[in-house]
């Protein structure tokens, strides 16, 4: 049975290991969400780029409490700047999320295994009380192909002036665009910013 109690509204974009553990807060948790991919996140400059660029005005960082999830904040603490940067620590509870054949290395239960109450306990402290704003729909692969941002042969040329606005990465692939501007921005911000652009 569905809960009809509120979505937590969080004032700061949140920062997690993996795709099990956003899938894990999207049950309670309104806001922006975004994933390392795990240790891809060392190697993938796209995704630092955009974490930075998100952390502007403060992150919030949960990974597991094993070996992994350290190496991952140790490194996110390092591209964030300190007074940018909110770190919240799951407890160490032993066992196994339902969806491994086998308990984790650790033997620990990562952010995907905590039961609601421990995350909304340590989420609560930066949540909005006031009404989540609706950015409107997200933008898509179709509106990014309409503005010439992917499939056309000068493609490359227009993304990289669009990021050159919008303060990301000049050679961001056409994928890594959408999730930024979806993050950062509505569908109505987006189509200002190609406007202004390309004067269309």
């Amino acid at each position: 049975m569905e809960s009809n109690e509120k979505k937590i509204k969080l004032k700061l974009p949140l920062v997690v290991e993996g795709r099990y553990d956003k899938s894990t807060l999207s049950g309670f948790i309104s806001g922006t969400v975004i994933t390392t991919g795990g240790f891809s996140i060392f190697n993938n400059k796209e995704k630092q780029a955009l974490i930075r660029r998100i952390a502007k005005d403060g992150v919030i960082v949960m990974t597991d409490s094993d070996g992994g999830g350290r190496q991952i904040r140790a490194f996110l603490s390092g591209i964030i700047p300190k007074d940018k940067i909110h770190h919240l620590f799951i407890p160490e509870i032993e066992g196994k999320e339902g969806r491994k054949a086998r308990p984790s290395r650790s033997g620990r239960l990562g952010v995907e295994g905590m039961s609601r109450e421990v995350l909304e306990r340590l989420l609560l402290p930066f949540a909005d009380g006031g009404e989540a704003v609706s950015r409107g729909r997200e933008i898509t692969k179709t509106d990014l192909y309409l503005d010439g941002l992917s499939g056309r042969d000068n493609s490359a040329e227009r993304r990289a002036a669009l990021c050159s606005l919008c303060e990301l990465p000049s050679d961001m692939t056409a994928n890594a665009l959408l999730e930024a501007l979806n993050l950062l921005y509505g569908y109505d911000e987006y189509k200002k910013l190609v406007s202004q652009v390309f004067c269309i």
